[in-house]
């Protein structure tokens, strides 16, 4: 077949690529000049340095939210480390938060605490070349940001009495990494390549050095770095650029330059001579191979042609990759990426093996692919398609004043903040020969360092179980993704609270809050003015399908999402996976048109569409440029009415399920939350996950009949809606929709489903699993509640004081700030829109402290139950959960998912606005009464899991 040249994308972005211009307008206020010299301006962004001290600045302004994110990125990483302090970069960062001269909790301004007071969202993350601290906050609070950051630049306590603890928190952090066997192996391929340069050790750091690197070191390497000539301050959003550069001038203005020269690294990597090979063996599912080549930094022309080669390799399913290791089922993912750094780095490929692939074969056929490269080149349509995925993937990354501070927060930690305007242009050039160059150039063999990951069987073992109750040892399909969540670096571990903005679950529960990063963006608000998101929606039926759209201010870019009545409830009788298997048939061909027909359509324009199944629902999300947008609905439609159900794809697919669910079973949070699932549900409850076993039987003996009867007899337009968000024409939707939709018949409502039976019945359950440096822990029972049930939301605030993402929630100011027993620990609602879900407390321990934190948490747990909150509390915890709700909403997927959960709650859009007024309404009265209501401590199931210690590997 003939493949027409890919036309390239064109990015409407005016106020972000605008050409340079001169200063902006900036006057002094009447206490005298903010003291700050223009250096240049390009692209709307503005770049001033404060000679005093060579602060560097950088501003972007945007008016359409009262909500802003300011940003302080430092130059220093774990690259500026060396044999002994480890992980200190990352140390310090936690540290950064435990208190300053004048801002700390002894004196009742804890840093965290006037956060959360305010309503604004802060914390850091640590990555190999940079440091960064942020908070994203409504615009009136600027200064306080200001004064935070200000005060801890220089005024740092750094006590030892706060080292103590924090170091096993982020030893926690470490263990947990520790327990991915692919996270492993990464860490030793990186440790192999690189033997001088600093890259040779993650941003973590080694164990021994968390545990004994002391106060004095951490002072030392903090007085190094932490100087304004060695950071730069970006601010964006809802902001007037003559008060934030007052306010910068004013509060930084009096800290001198650093005394003595900013040390830069100047060990350099010697020549590789030959390949170097490493060997991971440990208890896990799935085999791996990754082998990773030495390429230039970011800077370097190369790097573009060599992004490029990546996604030619393995983005889409016209990717090389794909379709040699996906579609041939001899991998479940295969991935190719360039490391974005400030010195020469890696070139990665890996491949996640499916059952029966030898790692050798796996080997090969990565190897084989580069090598087609090389000889044979990439034709013009690949280096279309992926240079237009490139350039959408960065628009869509853009969505918001935190996403757009994240991406310039990378290019100041290359060495060169205008990365972010040129790396677009730089990319549109690259040509089919650049890409082969390139790939001959640095993709050889003696540059090369290759590592599997072999997994060990486990040894066999019965689950244990005390108290009464069914058996419910086993695994579900919590997720099924192959996919490694990990922001870039080490963070101190943020969350999430459980907010209508928060997306509806893939499946009956989400991972709690704390294994997940809470990063909220600002703002694309509502266009048109005023605070009120409702009246700005526009709702109506077109074609059957309950079709919801608002325009936003953000250019160019729309987000949709939504739903069918096709969830796991309507799965037949004794087989768990045929929603399942019919959701991941949609994208595998249409009765016009094969997968990789599909694919490229999509891939030509960088449009993003994918499947998912819920408990009730197949949930669909897609995000596209404006244009594109009627190509999109149209290929959604022809997905979801007359999938092509190949004989050959299901196949495949089965395979592809069995092994990506293998790989979850890895997880141990995944695998505490399904046994507790399963604990606290009846058979037949829509939030009760199969065994693992049974479910992994159910897709080996599912047919294509089951899963075509399923289609015919669920997918319709009864139970449909569709939620589009961004920059969109309202007309341009309906005549697509009505399009693409008309004559679509059939579907089901979702039905009511029944309350559970009983509260759980008290018991612990362990689920072994060997190899593992962390537990997770989870504690809970069934809510009894319902999202739209009246005494729902006085519970939800009550579980927020305790267990929410903020840190200055009970559960993480006390089990993890103060007693430094875990990483990540919170409390949660969840599961609960269509029907009673869950409430539970998760969190991870090590093995050694793992009997000290649940003892901790019990306590908590008790404590909360019986004497509820306090009056202070109550009124902080408003202001909190109401300012970070706006924030959320500030974004196009924010709102997207805010809107479509509304309506799956059973309310309309107004939710959206009535919220913040439902919760400021609470009484402590109602909050405390709820708690002792629903909450039974004594009735609660416990679930260990992981490498328990020997003293709660038995017993009681």
């Amino acid at each position: 077949m003939k493949i027409s040249p890919v036309p390239l994308l064109l990015l409407c972005l005016p106020s972000l690529f605008a050409a340079p211009t001169s200063a902006p307008a900036v006057s002094a206020d009447s206490s005298g000049s903010h003291g700050f010299e223009f250096v240049r301006n390009i692209g709307g962004i503005v770049e001033y340095r404060l000679p005093v001290n060579d602060l560097n600045v950088l501003l972007i302004e945007d008016h359409s939210a009262p909500v802003l994110t300011f940003m302080v990125t430092y130059r220093v990483g774990s690259r500026n480390e060396v044999t002994g302090t480890t992980g200190a970069t990352h140390l310090l960062e936690h540290l950064m938060f435990k208190g300053s001269k004048n801002f700390h909790a002894g004196i009742g301004k804890g840093f965290d605490t006037l956060m959360d007071r305010v309503g604004g969202i802060n914390n850091a993350t640590t990555w190999l070349d940079r440091t960064n601290y942020y908070e994203i906050l409504s615009s009136n609070h600027l200064e306080l940001a200001v004064q935070l950051e200000a005060d801890r630049m220089r005024n740092l306590l750094l006590r030892e009495e706060d080292r103590q603890p924090e170091m096993t928190v982020v030893r926690n952090e470490f263990e947990r990494g520790e327990n991915d066997p692919l996270e492993s192996l990464d860490k030793e391929i990186t440790a192999a390549a690189f033997i001088a340069h600093p890259y040779h050790h993650s941003t973590i750091g080694w164990r021994s050095d968390i545990e004994k690197v002391s106060i004095e070191k951490l002072r030392e390497f903090y007085d190094t770095f932490y100087w304004p000539n060695n950071a730069t301050i970006s601010v964006i959003g809802d902001f007037q650029p003559n008060v934030a550069l007052d306010l910068i001038g004013r509060h930084f203005g009096a800290i001198p330059r650093a005394p003595h020269p900013i040390p830069q690294v100047y060990t350099e990597e010697p020549p590789q001579t030959g390949p170097r090979r490493v060997v991971v063996r440990r208890p896990g599912e799935v085999g791996v191979v990754q082998v990773a080549f030495k390429v230039p930094h970011a800077r370097h022309t190369d790097h573009a042609p060599l992004d490029v080669l990546a996604a030619v390799l393995s983005t889409g399913k016209t990717s090389r990759f794909y379709r040699a290791m996906i579609d041939t089922n001899l991998a479940i993912s295969a991935n190719a990426g360039k490391g974005f750094f400030h010195d020469d780095t890696l070139f990665t490929v890996n491949a996640m093996l499916a059952p029966g692939t030898t790692h050798q074969k796996a080997e090969q056929t990565l190897l084989a692919e580069i090598a087609q490269v090389q000889d044979s080149g990439v034709t013009p349509a690949e280096v279309g398609r992926a240079i237009n995925k490139l350039l959408a993937g960065i628009a869509y990354g853009r969505d918001g004043s935190f996403a757009i501070a994240g991406q310039i927060n990378e290019a100041i930690a290359v060495g060169d903040w205008t990365l972010y305007l040129t790396l677009l242009d730089k990319i549109k050039a690259v040509t089919p020969a650049d890409v082969q160059r390139v790939a001959k150039a640095y993709l050889v063999e003696d540059q090369g360092t290759t590592g599997w990951f072999i997994p060990q069987p486990e040894p066999a073992a019965e689950p244990t179980r005390v108290g009464g109750g069914d058996e419910c040892f086993g695994t579900g399909a919590l997720a099924r993704s192959d996919q490694r969540q990990m922001p870039p670096g080490s963070s101190r571990g943020p969350h999430y609270y459980r907010d209508p903005a928060e997306p509806v679950s893939a499946r009956s529960t989400s991972r709690l809050a704390a294994n997940l990063p809470r990063q909220p963006s600002g703002p694309p608000a509502p266009a048109g003015g005023g605070t009120l998101v409702a009246p700005k929606v526009q709702r109506r039926t077109v074609a059957g399908v309950d079709v919801l759209t608002l325009k936003t201010s953000i250019e160019d870019v729309v987000t949709i999402r939504g739903v069918v009545g096709a969830g796991d409830v309507f799965n037949p009788p004794g087989q768990s996976a045929i929603a399942d298997l019919t959701a991941g048939m949609l994208d595998k061909g249409t009765a016009g048109r094969d997968k990789f027909a599909l694919a490229e359509v999509l891939e030509q324009v960088g449009a993003t569409l994918n499947f998912g199944t819920g408990s009730h629902t197949l949930n669909f999300t897609a995000k596209c440029l404006r244009q594109d947008l009627p190509l999109v609905l149209a290929l959604l439609a022809e997905q979801l009415r007359s999938p092509r159900f190949d004989p050959v794809e299901f196949d495949k697919l089965k395979q592809q399920f069995i092994g990506r669910h293998k790989r979850q079973m890895e997880d141990t949070g995944y695998r505490a939350e399904t046994a507790f699932l399963r604990a606290i549900f009846p058979d037949g409850h829509p939030n009760r996950p199969p065994a693992d076993d049974q479910y992994l039987a159910d897709i080996q003996r599912a047919t294509l009949d089951e899963v075509k009867a399923f289609h015919a007899a669920n997918y319709g337009p009864a139970a449909a809606r569709l939620v589009a968000v961004g920059d969109l024409d309202d007309a341009a939707i309906d005549n697509a929709v009505r399009e693409a939709f008309t004559g679509w018949r059939g579907g089901r409502p979702i039905p009511p489903a029944p309350k559970a039976a009983g509260a759980a019945i008290a018991r612990l359950e362990r689920v072994m699993m060997p190899g593992k440096t962390s537990v997770s822990y989870v504690v809970g029972q069934p809510s009894g509640l319902r999202y739209a049930d009246p005494e729902y939301q006085a519970l939800n605030f009550g579980t927020a004081v305790l267990g929410s993402g903020f840190f200055s929630a009970r559960l993480l100011d006390i089990i993890r700030n103060r007693e430094g027993l875990t990483y990540g620990i919170g409390a949660t609602l969840s599961a609960d829109t269509y029907t009673d879900g869950a409430w539970y407390i998760e969190g991870t321990f090590s093995p050694e402290l793992l009997p000290q934190g649940v003892a901790s948490v019990q306590r908590e747990l008790q404590r909360f139950h019986d004497e509820g909150l306090s009056a202070e509390e109550l009124a902080n915890f408003k202001v909190t959960l109401t300012g970070t709700y706006k924030v959320a909403l500030s974004t196009t997927g924010g709102l997207a998912n805010a809107l479509l959960n509304a309506l799956q709650r059973g309310y309309g859009p107004e939710w959206i606005d009535d919220y913040p007024q439902k919760i400021e309404a609470l009484t402590l009265a109602q909050v405390n009464e709820a708690i002792r209501k629903f909450l039974k401590p004594d009735a609660m199931v416990r679930v260990m899991a992981g490498t328990l210690p020997a003293e709660m590997a038995v017993g009681p």
